[in-house]
């Protein structure tokens, strides 16, 4: 019966899944600076659009 798991003698053989998976990392890492980045600037644009920072708290209260 052949084992379902393969663990290789020579470790050798794990050195090109750990730069794989470095390089993975470091791609998901990066692509979510940008994502970041680009929503605080849509952020920025929205709030200058609409004007939101000077919503007084008396607005949100509800009506009697």
């Amino acid at each position: 019966m052949m084992e379902f798991l393969y663990f290789p003698q020579d470790k050798t053989e794990y050195i090109p899944a750990l730069i794989t998976l470095l390089f993975f990392a470091l791609g998901a890492f990066v692509t979510m600076r940008i994502i970041l980045k680009a929503a605080k600037k849509e952020k920025e644009i929205v709030d200058e659009t609409y004007d939101t920072h000077n919503i007084d708290e008396s607005d949100n209260e509800p009506r009697s």
